[in-house]
């Protein structure tokens, strides 16, 4: 899940929680609601670790250079 799709979610579900006053037989939109806000907030926390550490791989990497100026 990507950041895009997590900010999403937890829009969405806070919508759901906060604003929406209608009810739906069998089901409660604010648990529904919170239930996204939490599985959002979890996604978003994943993506940012995730890309944390792709960047720290990123910049560990070595440049090798020969005599005659070339990036190996």
């Amino acid at each position: 899940m990507g950041i895009g799709t997590s900010v999403f979610l937890m829009a969405l579900g806070a919508i759901l929680y906060f604003a929406v006053t209608a009810s739906v037989s069998g089901i409660s939109l604010a648990t529904v609601g919170l239930i996204l806000m939490i599985v959002g907030a979890i996604g978003l926390l994943a993506s940012l670790f995730m890309a944390s550490a792709w960047n720290d791989r990123r910049h560990d990497r070595e440049v090798v250079v020969d005599r005659g100026g070339r990036t190996l």
